[in-house]
């Protein structure tokens, strides 16, 4: 069975200390780096998610908009 364009899933196993090591293909097309941050979110019925690198900055924009200015 083909994935669809964009879809992906691996596996990883977690080690005794509780790492787990991002397979090669998923590092490189989400261009994860060493020394990178990843956020991981959970819910106890759906799961763990690792977003896309850029959605902290968004989540933190969203939460702490820039005040404007006074004109």
């Amino acid at each position: 069975m083909k994935a669809p364009k964009g879809k992906y899933a691996w596996t990883a196993t977690v080690g005794e200390k509780g790492q787990i090591v991002i397979p090669k293909q998923a590092r490189e097309i989400f261009g994860i780096k060493p020394g990178d941050t990843l956020l991981l979110l959970g819910d106890e019925k759906r799961g763990i998610a690792i977003p896309p690198q850029n959605t902290l900055t968004h989540l933190f924009g969203a939460a702490f908009p820039a005040e404007e200015e006074d004109q």
